[in-house]
């Protein structure tokens, strides 16, 4: 096999080395190995550049690959001239050099891993074991990442046998040097002993792995920090497309799979793209760090993005853009995948696929008896009769997956396929027809498994076309680290997480919602809102707002009553109002319920919205819906409920305080009434109006316990499992900087504060609970944080530790790249309490920003009277309730504004880097 010339430099290294010829093993090294390091950190500098003007990923690879072959043979070529040299070898003496894997296949990334075979005849030799030694430690001091084996022809088909790993890197072998006699026995045996016979094992084996792996990486393809290589719709899935067809198809070349029937001609040149696309951006991804890094963090995705050329458009940014094109074509490798299948099956070198979930036998039965019409029952899937189903008429187009979801069967990938290329027949009149969009309205609040049956229409393409408006934002990401997956993904999960909650399969996260679900008059209505909520994301105007006039418009066309319409557009209106006043409002102050019940104005809308919410939260990503959230939007649902209901008013203080008094008298038997006249005598009326009976129980008992200690500074804590926070309350006599030395401790000790309820007695002793968000699963290891952070804030309440020091060595350990920017917003308002100035603080989240913040407002001589905590990803909303020292609302023009300027400034820190920090301490 003719070998291409090597580089100059790399001539020219040889040549040197021929003119004084080393002495030895180390004088070699010592005079190779800096040379061809340099030879290699130029070429890859030439290559970066050659990257981003020419724009091809898949060339960009291949060239680094030859670089790796000529950097190999330098490595031999000096090894067996001037160590090892061989006049007359013996046939054991043979020596072939293979690369396996990804570089066998021709294509490396510049952190890549170079896997070497050292292909023996039958036994290691002596001379061969010096060479293969000798190389290694050439390519290992270079700093290469090398994977080899040394293996004689019976070996590797014997570890080919036995291990799928082995078997999937022998696939891919190309020879760089050495005997190709030896190599092509190992290629004619491999086919005819490992290969042939064995096809559906190893689809099986490969199908199964991708599963695994997936798993491991994320599920979807639209998570939107995706990993480029091993995730969902990655290069490794083109990867195990090709593995698959080269062995089942006995095919050298991926083009060879269009003569072999398995990919059209346009097929294949949508696997071409997608695989130089992924190949650019993950060479783009290596150059900018450095190393072998395969995941496309958001720190990454703006460098990428403008290494690639994307500009800003209205209503989306560069990074936005380049994320969409990226998850478009993570869309296009699944439905290549899914014509693999389909290919595989039809040859019997695929097992059958089981029902997507397992259906009675009552539901399969009739399944199987759907054989008239379009449409087929074949292997337990829906497919169509003859290829002419959705030319005959389109309309055919939406009853495919009416018909799946209707009898509990998947659909075949030759549906699917004939689908994709039919979408054109979409257009006006489909969209106006009163049967498609009955079909669609059944399919979107069907009782089986709405998410399921929506993805693959979606996938498919057929859910964009039918609704125009959702097609905008299919693969569309919102650069944030508050949402996890891609906006129409966002939707579908929305979704699944309704018809969950209707089943009754999230009753013990959800019991209220549990509760109120089956009670609901428009439930048609809440499932169309919930599929539109976000349909507007990306356009200049407020999304709720576009979102209401587009709810308006298709509302009629799928055939809602005006009722139901208005209901739709109300909801998606205001989808974000109740977890905005939940996580950011006094739930205790009657004028945020008052306000609240005033926009929502019937029980009907209360329960919607609540169930809309619950589900909008949820399908955002794992870990963002928490107990403690849930807690917050019953307590806002009940309270709402009772004004709503023409419950307690404002009239009845003072009987509410004193039922209040008499409850908790009744539950502390043990108390005389003098000691309770006492102690009721040092909370003042807010404290009875605001607090829940366990609570003031819990405090009575801790104030008391106190007390007979003789303690003027003390915590206590308890975890609860189920809100998910773990709670922190505090007493200490009461001083204008309190609530910063608090949260100064929680920042220091690793405290995620999410909120905090502020009393102080009539005796001046400050009686302050703090929510932390838990951060251990069992109650043991949350208990021994909480014992730390407790001990963090007495010590600190005490005078013992400077809570600037400690905070600010928590920023320093906690210091990264800063990526997001969020616009930082203080809003000043006496329209939303009744008694006090209601602040809230918008900015980029980091550690010891509430610290910060409560120091400030400190210093300027505020009482906090309460503070509501909410991190959406990168983006803090703190909300604090301040009066004066007079207690009163802070109504002076210059005095707003000294506050606005002191708060801007600390928000101001934060934006001169483009600062982000995950959100693991907000205190």
């Amino acid at each position: 096999m003719p070998q291409p010339a090597l580089p100059e430099p790399l001539l020219s290294l040889l040549a040197d080395l021929a003119e004084d010829p080393p002495t030895s093993s180390t004088v070699l090294r010592a005079r190779l190995v800096p040379r061809l390091r340099a030879a290699i950190d130029d070429a890859l500098a030439a290559e970066d550049a050659r990257l981003c003007a020419e724009r091809n990923g898949l060339a960009c690879a291949g060239r680094i690959c030859a670089l790796m072959d000529a950097v190999v043979r330098t490595a031999f070529e000096a090894v067996t001239r001037h160590l090892y040299p061989l006049e007359n070898p013996s046939r054991a003496e043979r020596l072939a050099i293979v690369a396996t894997g990804g570089y066998g296949r021709g294509t490396l990334a510049p952190g890549s891993d170079v896997d070497l075979l050292f292909l023996l005849p039958y036994k290691q030799t002596a001379w061969g074991e010096s060479i293969v030694e000798a190389m290694l430690y050439v390519l290992w001091d270079l700093k290469l990442k090398v994977g080899h084996a040394t293996r004689s022809v019976d070996e590797c088909i014997r570890e080919a046998r036995a291990d799928m790993t082995i078997r999937t890197a022998l696939l891919e072998t190309r020879l760089i040097l050495g005997e190709e006699p030896l190599y092509e026995e190992l290629t004619r045996r491999f086919d005819a002993e490992v290969i042939d016979g064995t096809a559906a094992d190893f689809v099986e084996a490969k199908l199964k792995e991708r599963d695994r792996r997936t798993g491991r990486t994320g599920a979807s393809r639209y998570l939107v920090e995706p990993n480029v290589k091993d995730g969902k719709g990655g290069l490794r899935d083109l990867n195990t497309l090709f593995w698959i067809g080269k062995y089942v198809y006995r095919v050298r070349d991926p083009k060879e799979l269009v003569a072999a029937g398995l990919f059209s001609a346009e097929e294949f040149r949508l696997f071409a793209r997608c695989e130089e696309f992924l190949w650019r951006v993950r060479c783009h991804m290596h150059f900018v760090t450095g190393r072998a890094e395969e995941r496309l963090t958001f720190d990454l995705q703006p460098k990428i993005a403008a290494r690639i050329d994307y500009s800003n458009r209205v209503g989306l940014s560069q990074v936005e853009r380049f994320m969409k094109a990226y998850f478009l074509r993570a869309k296009d490798v699944g439905d290549l995948t899914a014509i693999v299948c389909a290919a595989l099956e039809a040859r019997h070198a695929k097992p059958k696929p089981m029902l997507d979930r397992v259906i009675g036998s009552f539901r399969r039965a009739k399944a199987q008896r759907l054989q008239s019409g379009d449409f087929v029952i074949e292997n337990e899937r829906l497919t169509v009769k003859d290829a002419s189903v959705f030319t005959r008429d389109p309309v055919n187009l939406v009853a495919l997956y009416w018909h799946a979801d209707r009898n509990d069967v998947a659909i075949h990938p030759d549906a699917s396929r004939h689908a994709t290329r039919a979408l054109k027949l979409i257009g006006a009149e489909v969209r106006k027809d009163p049967r498609a969009n009955k079909l669609f309205l059944e399919i979107l609040t069907s009782k089986n498994a709405p998410e399921s049956v929506l993805r693959r229409m979606n996938e498919a393409g057929v859910l964009g076309r039918f609704v125009p408006d959702f097609g905008r934002i299919v693969a569309m990401m919102q650069f944030n680290m508050y949402h996890h997956y891609t906006v129409d993904e966002h939707l579908i999960r929305s979704i699944g997480r309704l018809a969950d909650l209707e089943s009754g399969r999230l009753d013990a996260d959800h019991p209220l919602s549990h509760k109120i679900i089956h009670t609901v008059q428009h439930r048609r209505a809440l499932y169309v809102a919930l599929f539109l909520h976000d349909v507007a994301k990306g356009r200049e105007e407020d999304h709720s707002v576009a979102g209401a006039r587009i709810a308006r418009k298709l509302g009629p066309r799928l055939g809602l009553t005006p009722a139901e319409v208005e209901t739709v557009a109300w909801l998606v209106e205001h989808h974000l109002l109740m977890s905005t006043v939940a996580q950011s409002r006094d739930l205790s102050d009657p004028r945020t319920i008052q306000d609240f019940a005033g926009v929502v104005q019937t029980m009907e809308r209360l329960k919607l919205l609540l169930l809309l919410t619950v589900c909008d939260i949820g399908a955002v990503g794992p870990g963002v819906w928490t107990g403690w959230k849930g807690e917050l939007l019953r307590t806002l649902y009940y309270e709402t409920e009772m004004v709503l209901g023409g419950g307690a008013s404002e009239m009845e203080r003072p009987q509410r305080i004193r039922m209040a008094q008499e409850r908790l008298r009744a539950e502390l038997p043990d108390w005389s009434e003098e000691a309770f006249d006492a102690y009721a005598a040092r909370h003042y009326p807010s404290y009875w109006l605001k607090v829940d009976l366990r609570y003031r129980i819990k405090h009575a008992e801790f104030i008391r316990a106190a007390q007979a200690r003789g303690e003027t500074v003390t915590v206590s804590y308890e975890t609860d499992a189920f809100r998910g926070v773990t709670e922190f309350t505090v007493l200490s006599p009461d001083h204008p900087r309190l609530l910063a030395i608090l949260t100064g401790a929680c920042a220091a000790a690793g405290g995620n504060i999410v909120d905090a309820a502020i009393f102080t007695t009539a005796d001046g002793m400050a009686l302050d609970t703090i929510f932390v968000s838990r951060a251990f699963e069992h109650d043991e290891d949350e208990l021994r944080r909480a014992e730390r952070v407790a001990r963090s804030i007495e010590r600190a309440l005490k005078g013992e530790v400077k809570i600037s020091d400690l905070v600010d060595g928590r920023r320093q350990s906690r210091e990264r790249v800063r990526v997001f920017d969020v616009v930082p917003e203080v809003i000043i308002d006496n329209s939303l309490s009744s008694r006090q100035t209601v602040l809230e603080v918008t900015g980029l989240d980091r550690p010891g920003l509430l610290y910060d913040l409560t120091t400030a407002l400190g210093k300027l001589n505020l009482n906090i009277a309460s503070a509501h905590i909410a991190t959406f990803g990168e983006k803090a909303v703190d909300v604090f309730y301040v009066t004066d020292l007079t207690g009163g609302k802070v109504v002076q023009a210059a005095r707003q504004s000294a506050i606005r300027k002191a708060v801007m400034e600390v928000l101001a820190r934060d934006r001169a880097g483009k600062a982000k920090e995950p959100a693991l301490a907000r205190a």
